[in-house]
């Protein structure tokens, strides 16, 4: 695939898609869409930026929750118990 600009606003960066699946999946997009390929990556990046934001504030919304002590935290061993608990239990409940 031939390298795409990005980001305008950065002096210059090109992007190598090294993966043939996902080279395949931006030209399908190009050619369904009409868009170019610089457009859809640059909204793909957009979006993952901004996704990876909400989930940075949640885990620090989270920890200063248990630094401050308005939750305890759960042990491992004991969250995966209760999941396993209640994935049996709607199991039965299925039946």
């Amino acid at each position: 695939m031939t390298p795409v600009r990005v980001l305008p606003n950065l002096k210059s960066m090109d992007l190598h898609v090294s993966n043939p699946e996902i080279e395949s999946q931006i030209n399908r997009l190009v050619s369904e869409t009409g868009r170019p390929a610089d457009e859809l990556i640059e909204d793909a990046l957009a979006g993952y930026l901004s996704e990876l934001a909400q989930v940075r504030d949640m885990l620090d919304s989270r920890y200063d929750d248990i630094v401050n002590g308005r939750v305890e935290p759960v042990d491992g061993e004991e969250a995966r118990g209760r999941l396993k608990a209640n994935t049996e239990a709607e199991r039965k409940r299925s039946a």
